[in-house]
């Protein structure tokens, strides 16, 4: 049993069925009026949790942070409604225990008076809300937080990372291309040379006979090029990188959150509504 805690201790837990399938969440507590003990309390299903359903806390255990019911999710969304939210008459209690006694058995006690702990969960506006409630912002769309809503707004995180831009490859191929050099070449020419009888050749000029035919023939030589080629190492060459750093913007679609105050009682040229939003 459940029902010896804290009423503070259900608010805003995951009400789950018995095999820890979410239901959906506290919304509100009922104390007995004799007693003043926790006895029923309000679930929220439905699209979006905007309904609220009544289920006995008799049978329910908690499980780590889950309120676990001894029903499921259809039984109890198909609980009977209670027009008034902020108590419970003789007559409800009886329509919902009868409900609830077809799958569990109920508790078989009579009924009492129950009524709503003073929460910020009053949700659709149903019941009397306390004065303390009125006078401090309430969550009208789930589970009570506080008396404030936080916005937030998203931030662009802009990181870089290091992925491959490309190759670059050096290799080396042959060309060939003309080349003019100026080399120094000599020849032998034929020349005549002529000298005077003298005494000191007249004796070769009178060795032969005084008048014959004959002939002299000399060897001319030249220097002709001779083209070769070597390899001869030039230079070395080879690929490196080097780090450019530039600056690059970046665009991105970022959501923020909007705080519209629509306040009914700000009137303009007679009638309206004034609407603020940030």
């Amino acid at each position: 049993m459940t029902n010896t805690v804290n009423a503070d201790a259900y608010i805003g837990r995951n009400a789950v069925d018995p095999e820890g399938n979410k239901i959906g969440s506290v919304g509100q507590v009922y104390l007995n009026d004799e007693t003043g003990q926790p006895d029923w309390i309000t679930v929220n299903t439905g699209l979006f949790g905007m309904k609220e359903n009544f289920a006995p806390l008799n049978g329910a255990t908690f499980s780590g942070d889950d309120l676990v019911l001894p029903y499921g999710k259809d039984v109890v969304k198909d609980s009977p409604d209670v027009s008034d939210a902020s108590h419970l008459d003789a007559d409800e209690q009886e329509s919902l225990y009868s409900y609830y006694q077809q799958y569990v058995g109920g508790n078989g006690g009579t009924a009492a008076n129950y009524q709503t702990t003073t929460t910020s969960d009053e949700l659709s506006g149903r019941g009397e809300v306390s004065d303390d409630v009125r006078s401090a912002g309430h969550d009208t769309s789930g589970p009570n937080t506080d008396d404030a809503m936080t916005r937030s707004e998203e931030h662009l995180r802009v990181g870089t990372e290091n992925v491959e831009a490309g190759r670059a490859r050096l290799r080396k191929y042959v060309v060939t291309e003309q080349q003019t050099v100026q080399v120094p070449v000599s020849r032998e020419e034929v020349r005549l040379e002529r000298e005077p009888i003298t005494d000191a050749n007249r004796g070769d000029a009178l060795a032969g006979g005084t008048i014959t035919e004959e002939e002299h023939e000399v060897v001319l030589h030249e220097e002709r090029p001779v083209v070769t080629t070597e390899a001869v190492p030039v230079e070395r060459v080879r690929l490196g990188t080097e780090t450019v750093t530039e600056q690059e913007t970046v665009t991105g679609e970022v959501r923020k959150e909007q705080v519209e105050l629509d306040d009914s009682t700000v009137t303009r040229t007679g009638t309206g509504t004034e609407r603020r939003t940030n």
